[in-house]
């Protein structure tokens, strides 16, 4: 079952040394995203996550808040080849969209996906995640309304 926890000493170096296959460009290092996440630790709205299947940690994630819109961003979302095409990726964006539901505080998740992504774009549509329009860095936003 999936479940989301901290990053701790305990799985630090596991979510560092994951990797997507050579010349894949879609993501940035997870030690980037988690250096960005320390530069944003004072707003207190960027939450990085270790991604377990029961006890294994297999994938990461990163969260970003925004507290004016209403809305939970999925910033970075990151499972190395090992580990792909094992749903682990569907199952743990389900589980933030009914946690951010849950919780009353969003009206909506965003996220972002290059175009050229044509994997995790047809998961985010089967998922209901819809375009809108805009584009940021090279990725296309899309949103799930509640």
């Amino acid at each position: 079952m999936i479940n989301f926890r901290k990053i701790t000493e305990e799985n630090f170096d596991k979510i560092i040394k994951m990797k997507r296959p050579e010349g894949e460009n879609f993501l940035c290092e997870n030690s980037v995203a988690l250096a960005q996440a320390w530069l944003y630790k004072d707003d207190e709205d960027v939450f990085p996550f270790a991604i377990y299947n029961g006890d294994e940690c297999v994938g990461f994630m990163q969260l970003e808040e925004d507290r004016e819109e209403n809305e939970l961003i999925i910033w970075r979302i990151m499972f190395p080849e090992e580990n792909a095409n094992k749903g682990y990726g569907t199952a743990a964006i389900k589980l933030v969209i009914e946690l951010a539901k849950g919780s009353g505080k969003y009206d909506h998740v965003l996220l972002g996906c290059k175009p050229e992504n044509k994997r995790a774009y047809h998961v985010y549509e089967k998922i209901g995640f819809v375009p809108t329009g805009k584009t940021e860095y090279g990725e296309e936003e899309m949103i799930f309304h509640f």
